[in-house]
C-alpha cells in the first residue's frame, strides 16, 4: 500500500495497519505493555527499523537504545529536520500514544523516496527507547540521551524483579559510557517537530481533526500525609475530631475550586489512600497526591503557592499535622511560533480550520527543546478523548489528514 498525495485515504489506512502491528509486540497477549528493553520492546525496534530502512532511510540505533531513520538531503551531512515519538508504552496502554508519531513521518518519507524528492536538509525519525518512565521510574530517558541531558544518576534505579537500568542495557548491547555519543550537536539540528494525539477530547469536541500545540504545561506534583487522630466513629464528638481523611478532602475540594476557570490551569488528586481505615473508625491518616498542571508556570506557580497556603490553613483548623513532599517539578516548554506559522499553514492549506491548544500532557519535545526549538501537531482522539487506555482510538482519516499536513510542513519548511 502506497502512501501518496493522491490517495490519502490509503495513506491513513497504511499508518493505521502499521499501528495495529506494532501493537503486537507486547510484553502480554491480552493487553498492550511495552516497556524499556523487554523483549516486546526489542521487537517493535525490530520492526519500526525494518520499515525505515523500506522506506528508504539509513537506521541507526544510539546507546540509549532510540532507532534513528535518516532520509539524506541533496547535499551529504546536511543539518537535520527531526521529527518523531516514543514506542514503549504505559501498562495496558493504547496503539496510537507516542507511535503515531513514528509511524506516521515514515509513510511521508516513503512517499517522497518514491517520488526521488529531497531537500535541502535531511530529515530524521526518531523513535524513542522511553518515554513513559514505567520500568525505571524514570521519564524521557530516550529524548534526554538526544538532547544530551540524560541524568546518568536513574542509571542505578531498579525495575520491579530488582534489575538496575544500567545492568539491563548492557544485558542488550547499550552501555552508559557511550550514552554522551547519543546526544545531538545543536548546529546539526533545524528544529524538532512532534505529531501526536491529543490525549484529550478539546478537538474531539470542536469537530476538528487537528491542532497546532502552543506549549506544553509545566507540571508540580506533590505527596501528601495526613496526621491526625483515630478514634471510634460512635463516642468521638464532631467538634472533638481530627479527621485526617476529612481534612484532606476539604484540601482536595479546594484544589478544584482554584483551579477552575482559569484558561489552562488543572488540578488533580489522583491518588487519596486512608491506610489501615475501617467504616467505624475516625480516619488518622490519609494520604494523597496533588498534581498542578498550566501552560503558564506563573499561572501554575501561583495556583502551588495558594494551595500551599490554604492547606496550613485547613490544617490549623482541624488540628492535623501535615506533611508534604515535592516529587516532580517541570517547567512549561512554549512551542517556537515559526514553527506553529508553519504547521497552521500546512493545515489551512489542507482547507482545516486551524485551532490552537497546549498540551497539558508531557512530550520528548520537551526533552528536546533543550538544543533546539519544539513545536507540535496535535491530532484527534476519539472516544471522548480517552488515552493511557486500551480505548485509545483514532481514525484512518484523520491519520491522512495529519500525515497531508504534516507532508506540507516539510515540503514549505523555511528555517
Amino acid at each position: 500500500m502506497q502512501c501518496n498525495t493522491e490517495t490519502p485515504a490509503a495513506c491513513g489506512q497504511q499508518i493505521m495497519g502499521w499501528a495495529d502491528q506494532l501493537a503486537q509486540f507486547s510484553e502480554a497477549p491480552d493487553m498492550l505493555t511495552r516497556t524499556y528493553l523487554t523483549s516486546a520492546h526489542h521487537g517493535a525496534a525490530a520492526q519500526l527499523a525494518e520499515w525505515m530502512c523500506a522506506a528508504g532511510m539509513s537506521v541507526r540505533r544510539d546507546m540509549a537504545g532510540n532507532v534513528i531513520g535518516r532520509y539524506e538531503g541533496l547535499t551529504p551531512d546536511a543539518p537535520a529536520l527531526l521529527t518523531g515519538s516514543h514506542f514503549d508504552t504505559v501498562r495496558n496502554g493504547g496503539k496510537y500514544d507516542g507511535n503515531l508519531g513514528i509511524l506516521l513521518p515514515i509513510a511521508c518519507v516513503q512517499q517522497w523516496h518514491e517520488a526521488g524528492k529531497r531537500f535541502p536538509f535531511a530529515i530524521e525519525i526518531i523513535g524513542f527507547a522511553e518515554e513513559e518512565g514505567v520500568r525505571f521510574k524514570a521519564t524521557l530517558l530516550g529524548s534526554r540521551a538526544a538532547a544530551g541531558t540524560f541524568d546518568m544518576a536513574v542509571l542505578d534505579n531498579l525495575d520491579d524483579d530488582g534489575h538496575s537500568m544500567r545492568d539491563v542495557m548492557a544485558a542488550s548491547g547499550f552501555h552508559a559510557a557511550g550514552l554522551g555519543k547519543a546526544a545531538y550537536a545543536p548546529k546539526a539540528v533545524l528544529a524538532f517537530v512532534e505529531v501526536h494525539i491529543e490525549q484529550g477530547p478539546v478537538l474531539l469536541n470542536q469537530q476538528l481533526p487537528l491542532g497546532v500545540v502552543t506549549a506544553i504545561s509545566g507540571a508540580s506534583r506533590f505527596m501528601v500525609e495526613i496526621e491526625g487522630l483515630a478514634g471510634h466513629a460512635g463516642t468521638v464528638p464532631m467538634e472533638m475530631r481530627r479527621d485526617a481523611a476529612m481534612a484532606a478532602a476539604e484540601i482536595g475540594l479546594y484544589i478544584e475550586q482554584r483551579c477552575h476557570g482559569t484558561r489552562g490551569l488543572v488540578g488533580t488528586v489522583g491518588q487519596f489512600n486512608v491506610p489501615n481505615g475501617a467504616a467505624n473508625v475516625v480516619p488518622g491518616k490519609a494520604i494523597f497526591s496533588i498534581d498542578i498542571r498550566a501552560e503558564q508556570d506563573s499561572v501554575r506557580q501561583a495556583a502551588v503557592a495558594d494551595v500551599l497556603a490554604e492547606i496550613e490553613q485547613i490544617a490549623k483548623r482541624r488540628n492535623v499535622v501535615v506533611h508534604s513532599r515535592k516529587t516532580h517539578e517541570a517547567s512549561s516548554v512554549p512551542c517556537a511560533p515559526w514553527l506553529q506559522q508553519q504547521l497552521a499553514s500546512a493545515i489551512e492549506t489542507s482547507g482545516l480550520t486551524v485551532k490552537h491548544l497546549p498540551s497539558g500532557a508531557g512530550h520528548d519535545a520537551m526533552a528536546m527543546a533543550a538544543i533546539t526549538d519544539v513545536a507540535m501537531l496535535f491530532v484527534r482522539c476519539g472516544n471522548g478523548g480517552i488515552s493511557h487506555h486500551p480505548d485509545e482510538i483514532m481514525t484512518a482519516a484523520d491519520a491522512a489528514l495529519a500525515a497531508q499536513a504534516f507532508s506540507r510542513f516539510v515540503e514549505n519548511f523555511k528555517h
